[in-house]
């Protein structure tokens, strides 16, 4: 195997370890006396530090017009404050395997939201069968049907955070791409946005009834630091150097890694429905994906050209 395939593969490998890490740190952090809202303010914190650190050291100043930081705060709600919040709302009753497994269906709730705002053109029917595979294995692992399967309010904010990115990509892509600011600047101001909205809202949280353990603390600060602030750098580094698609398919690791970890450490028991449910939407999402990826990488390429 050639060295630079190679050096390829370990930062998708790494990426999917950390990103992937993310819910069995949340479903830690949870369990040791943090409540989702403190957990977030955290996360967007750290992760904030992390990237302002490197773009500071990378030359990459923070935006000042007045519209870039409104459309920040927006992609700021509903791509860190919403989804995040969720998902420690999600974690306090789903086991963290199955948060990662809900959280894959993010693209087709993209693709769905491109549907009916008419930005998606030339809708093949394979992406159209992908769209309902995907769908039909997202109902297979909650399966409302069976006394066992997974309702209540946990579900519900799981799939809330899966679509409340899926509109947060949405708008970036028409209000932020193509912004003066580099990507590492951009993303340090919408953590910072997102810090400020969520520690505007700590009063109106409930204070726990003991202080949080060091374990959940640790646990926060490597989700804000790993998994928040260095993600986002080691992604956007993927996507320079080898397009979306590239970074895409760790996509397809993250509920793998969510799985196994949260079977390896926290013991949970992940049935035969939700393992087949996670093949149904995994496959749901490369069919949906199908005709996209060369667009894709060659816009990338483009960019990254212009910007060098």
């Amino acid at each position: 195997m050639p060295s630079g395939q190679a050096g390829t593969l370990a930062r998708m490998g790494v990426l999917a370890l950390l990103w992937g890490s993310g819910f069995l740190w949340i479903k830690i952090a949870l369990s040791g006396g943090l409540s989702p809202l403190d957990l977030t303010v955290i996360r967007c914190a750290l992760g904030a530090a992390v990237l302002l650190t490197l773009a500071r050291i990378g030359g990459q100043r923070l935006p000042w017009d007045r519209s870039t930081w409104g459309h920040l705060v927006v992609a700021a709600l509903f791509c860190n404050v919403l989804p995040f919040l969720l998902s420690g709302i999600g974690e306090q009753s789903v086991d963290s395997g199955v948060a990662g497994v809900v959280n894959a269906t993010t693209p087709l709730w993209s693709l769905a939201i491109g549907l009916a705002l008419r930005t998606e053109r030339g809708l093949r029917p394979r992406r159209v069968a992908g769209l309902l595979l995907g769908f039909a294995g997202t109902l297979l692992i909650f399966a409302p049907w069976q006394h066992s399967g997974l309702t209540g309010r946990g579900a519900a904010a799981l799939l809330g955070a899966a679509l409340s990115y899926a509109v947060a990509f949405a708008y970036m892509a028409r209000h932020l791409l193509g912004r003066g600011a580099g990507p590492l600047a951009l993303s340090a101001a919408q953590l910072l946005a997102a810090t400020g909205l969520t520690t505007l809202a700590l009063p109106a949280g409930h204070p726990p009834s003991a202080g949080p353990t060091l374990t959940a603390l640790i646990a926060a600060a490597v989700l804000g630091v790993f998994c928040t602030g260095i993600t986002f750098h080691l992604n956007s580094r993927l996507i320079a150097d080898e397009g979306p698609t590239a970074a895409a398919t760790v996509g397809y690791l993250l509920p793998v890694v969510s799985v196994a970890l949260g079977a390896a450490v926290l013991h949970e028991r992940i049935g035969l429905r939700v393992l087949a449910g996670m093949a149904v939407v995994l496959t749901g999402v490369a069919l949906t994906r199908h005709g996209t990826a060369r667009t894709a990488d060659a816009t990338a390429r483009r960019t990254c050209c212009q910007r060098r």
